[in-house]
């Protein structure tokens, strides 16, 4: 099918619904059926394939874990034979799988083991909440179904909530672009002795791949032709994981480490907003991609029930709380933001900008972080979220132009946070972005305006994995940046991950970067480290 008939099928699909009833969950929910053949609900009456009739590995996509609890972890894998087709090469049909959960990497000692259903609806995807464990701790877990065992995987619980806990180290990934490189710094994070890893945004590009993988220019294969388009229909954007995971880097964080993930705007469409596509395409037309790419999106990821989509809605921002060290309000700045002022872009910040009606979080989400916030017994309150917060001017001079897609864009409704956290007495707050493509460090300040104004957290800006292609230490606009911004205390616009030790005294983070990605093997090195006191909030190098 052209890429020209499936935007017609979206078309039709919306059109059949209806508009005034697909403006809603339900709607969206029966116009995505339709334009897919799926059921709109329930999963009874797919037939079940015996899993030992597949005649090659499901397990190419490999597995992973989410959303650590203190008794419970969220396991994940797809079945997916040949991941570069449609149907990833499986019929409509149920499929066991098989789950154990160990002890050990040998599974001598078994903990836990089970069943689960991969539903054809769900693109063979499976998701474990395996309850009832003992908190801190690391467990191994691996899948079968027929004669087909999956590679292990490790992961661990969360602390309990009162839990005295007095260290905890985390990486922060983004922007991970296929056709931009190698997911070389994935294979070093792999290696890191981290308890957890927080991916905030852009997992997923939506521009077209073609036949050489972009930036890689493969010369051992060549990649289907149905790749090299912009991803629009359910179809697409699932194809597109199974593009994505195939990367033997990407598995290997995923088996290694915990992840909790959020997502920014290329799971979908670049620099939406809400309901307000970046093209002018028909609201409902758009919604309709928007469910596709969300429903894509909790297959693919360690997600757990709560957030499974609605349509073309999904409650993504959660909280989770690992000891008496740390809470992490983890938020979504797309589904719920008002459109970027001034057509986007980078401008002079002005009336538009400064509309105190202006939201990027929605006000649900704004209030339910605040309440959390004044319920934080936690020394550190950290907020993973998608775009950079602290003010960034682009010059050192009154022609200073601001992000609109950024915080920048929505200064009412950062300065409700800080105040918010001010309110709440949140002393060490720190705040954890991508997006950029670059590495920041950042002093947040109680007014960005005045230098000399109280620092009342830090920001950690994690570059991207491969986005931007190979980068350098210091961008086009370095020297002006950090004149034009004080409270920037670090820039760095290599590729890789940021690593945040959080302690009872302190919280170090280490800027991880390889100097290329557009050949593969590159080694990783330290470009700069920094710590931040317990107290006493600002950065400073380590």
């Amino acid at each position: 099918m052209t890429h020209s008939s499936h935007q017609q099928e979206m078309r039709d699909a919306a059109r059949h619904v209806g508009r005034r009833r697909f403006l809603t969950a339900t709607g969206a929910a029966a116009a995505l059926a339709f334009s897919v053949n799926l059921p709109a609900a329930g999963t009874a009456s797919a037939a079940e394939l015996d899993g030992r009739r597949i005649g090659e590995d499901p397990f190419t996509l490999g597995v992973a874990s989410g959303d650590p609890q203190p008794d419970s972890v969220l396991l994940w894998t797809r079945l997916a034979p040949r991941p570069y087709e449609t149907g990833s090469g499986l019929p409509q049909s149920r499929v066991a799988v098989s789950w154990e959960l160990a002890h050990d990497e040998r599974f001598s000692r078994i903990v836990q083991r089970g069943s689960a259903t991969a539903h054809p609806e769900f693109n063979h995807s499976v998701h474990v909440e395996v309850k009832g464990l003992e908190a801190d701790h690391v467990f191994y877990y691996r899948f079968r179904t027929g004669t087909w065992i999956s590679p292990a995987g490790r992961t661990r619980t969360a602390p309990a909530p009162d839990a005295r806990n007095s260290v905890l180290s985390l990486a922060a990934v983004s922007c991970q672009a296929y056709h931009d490189g190698y997911f070389t710094a994935y294979k070093h994070l792999a290696r890191e002795d981290v308890d957890v890893v927080f991916h905030l945004g852009d997992y997923l590009y939506e521009y077209a791949v073609n036949a050489t993988g972009g930036a890689r220019n493969y010369t051992d294969r060549k990649l289907p032709a149905h790749f090299n388009r912009e991803t629009v229909t359910l179809e697409d954007y699932r194809l597109r994981y199974g593009l994505y995971k195939s990367d033997p880097d990407l598995r290997a964080a995923h088996a290694a480490h915990p992840f909790v993930v959020t997502w920014d705007d290329h799971e979908t469409e670049n620099n939406y907003a809400g309901d307000t596509p970046e093209n002018g395409v028909p609201p409902e037309e758009f919604l309709l991609r928007r469910a596709a790419a969300y429903r894509a999106y909790w297959e693919n990821q360690p997600l757990r029930t709560p957030q499974q989509p609605a349509g073309p809605d999904m409650k993504l921002y959660r909280r989770l709380q690992f000891g008496s060290l740390a809470q992490f309000d983890i938020l979504d700045t797309r589904q719920y933001r008002s459109d970027q002022a001034y057509g986007d872009g980078w401008h002079k910040p002005g009336p538009e900008s400064a509309d105190p009606s202006r939201t990027l979080t929605g006000a649900t989400q704004e209030r339910w972080l605040l309440d959390g916030w004044h319920a934080s017994r936690a020394t550190w309150n950290v907020v993973p979220q998608q775009v950079a917060f602290a003010q960034r001017r682009d010059v050192p001079t009154d022609a200073y132009l601001l992000s609109m897609d950024a915080w920048d864009g929505y200064p009412a409704s950062r300065d409700r946070i800080l105040k918010g956290a001010g309110a709440a007495g949140i002393d060490n707050l720190m705040v954890l972005t991508g997006d950029v493509h670059v590495g920041y460090g950042f002093d947040l300040k109680k007014d960005f305006d005045d230098s000399s104004s109280r620092t009342v957290g830090t920001e950690i800006v994690a570059t991207s994995i491969t986005s931007g292609k190979d980068g350098t230490d210091k961008p086009a606009g370095w020297n002006n940046q950090m004149r034009a911004n004080p409270h920037m205390k670090f820039f760095n616009g290599r590729r890789g991950y940021a690593v945040i030790t959080l302690g009872l005294k302190q919280a170090r983070a280490d800027y991880r970067t390889v100097p290329a990605v557009t050949t593969p093997g590159a080694p990783v090195t330290t470009a700069g480290s920094f710590v931040t006191e317990v107290g006493n909030q600002g950065l400073t190098p380590a």
